[in-house]
């Protein structure tokens, strides 16, 4: 008995190791779990809004590399303008049932990496808002909501206010040449609003990335119901740089960033050795501001037979691994800061690395360095930051009138800098 018994608590041990916390962010939990999109249904890698009692739906895909299916379940949770769970019971914000099955998943084909390929639609008949505001996705195995596998976060719209904004130059003159400054103004008349400076809240940020983001609380001015938001101190973001990219659409060929290539056990490809960008000037290129795509040139369905491969990242600078460290990020990892996005550096050719597995596609990407001293991430230190750079910028406008429990999102609206027209 002694026996089962320290042989059950070491079960329940490494089980509780093995899960981990639920954030209320993009995060993947487990490793084996790739490729994760969350986009509206038809327009791949768009922004996971959609229109409160509309028809739209959003698709959640991803592949899990463990080459059997499993039970994963599904739910989503109401949060406020600042993505804190807004303590409302789920029969407030949801219609229908509480948690669903994931019920549609296919066996990849003719791939070196075996994997199953899982997807999702939503709203559906089982699970759907019924107010609008912030949401969290969350996907769990065996229906049990502390073992998380995938947290999304996706947007509910009930348009109620009008926002008319513009983008131009910094007004502070040392900005000028890397800013891009964001001037709007929101018209509330079809709201109940008592107090503009608490009632109403604007969230800006660039390429749809939370960490870029600025909350507006208090406008520069009222004019009726227009709320005026144009201080000189706000809404002053740097422009960053364009995106780099891989294309690995194809196995069989090489791209303009791919150096080598070989199929032995396993798909590999070495990409071209990287340079800081941080004192050239700016020339454009095409990016998709830090998106990907997945996509197999010479299959058939991309979702099962796009096969996967260990692509080789590396960054020659004049910095070492005593000043500060190097990350590779973009909207693929997230932009996770983390041991996974880390590079290595190596002493001997003193350039930084790392190995990424990644699904053949598309991909936009950037690196961060976090310096030694300050401990601050800064992309700008190794991608440098430009005026003429192609940014979207989200709007987002979130109401609560006096006395109510919930943000409610009533304006949207997407900017783009024009640099491509």
């Amino acid at each position: 008995m002694k026996n089962l018994c320290t042989l059950l608590l070491l079960l329940i041990t490494i089980k509780t190791t093995a899960q981990q916390t639920m954030v209320y962010e993009d995060k993947v939990y487990r490793n084996e779990i790739k490729s994760v999109q969350l986009y509206p249904v038809g327009k791949e890698s768009s922004f996971p809004l959609i229109n409160l009692r509309g028809n739209d739906q959003l698709l959640l895909s991803f592949d899990d590399l463990v080459s059997r299916s499993k039970t994963y379940s599904y739910t989503i949770e109401h949060c406020d303008a600042e993505w804190n769970p807004s303590h409302l019971s789920p029969t407030e914000y949801l219609q229908g049932f509480t948690e669903d099955r994931i019920s549609e998943y296919r066996y990849s084909s003719g791939t070196r990496q075996k994997y199953v390929h899982y997807e999702l639609i939503f709203p559906n008949q089982s699970i759907t808002p019924k107010i609008a505001g912030n949401y969290l996705l969350k996907v769990y195995e065996e229906s049990d909501p502390s073992n998380p596998i995938i947290t999304r976060r996706f947007y509910v719209l009930n348009s109620k206010a009008g926002i008319a904004a513009d983008i131009t130059v910094s007004p502070n003159t040392p900005s000028r040449e890397t800013n891009q400054k964001i001037n709007f103004q929101l018209d509330y008349n079809g709201l109940n609003v008592q107090n503009p400076y608490s009632d109403i809240r604007a969230f800006i940020m660039q390429n749809a990335r939370p960490e870029t983001g600025i909350m507006n609380s208090r406008p520069a001015f009222i004019r009726g119901t227009q709320l005026i938001y144009n201080d000189v101190n706000t809404n002053d973001f740097r422009g960053g740089n364009e995106f780099r990219h891989v294309d690995m659409r194809s196995l069989r060929l090489n791209s303009d960033r791919v150096g080598k290539m070989s199929h032995d056990t396993a798909n590999t490809i070495a990409l071209l050795t990287d340079h800081p960008r941080e004192r050239t000037d700016y020339t454009f290129q095409y990016d998709s501001n830090g998106k990907y795509f997945i996509f197999n040139q010479e299959g058939r369905d991309s979702r099962t037979d796009g096969d996967y491969a260990h692509v080789y990242f590396t960054l020659a600078t004049n910095k070492t691994d005593k000043d500060g460290a190097a990350y590779l990020v973009g909207q693929f990892n997230n932009y996770q800061l983390n041991a996974d996005s880390k590079m290595d550096f190596d002493k001997l050719s003193n350039r930084f690395y790392t190995n990424q597995f990644l699904k053949q596609g598309v991909y936009d990407f950037e690196y961060v360095w976090i310096d030694a001293t300050t401990g601050k991430p800064d992309d700008t230190i190794l991608e440098g930051s430009h005026f003429e750079t192609e940014n979207d910028y989200q709007v987002l406008v979130y109401y609560r009138p006096v006395g109510a429990r919930w943000d409610e999102l009533v304006g949207f609206r997407l900017l783009n800098t024009g640099a491509k027209r």
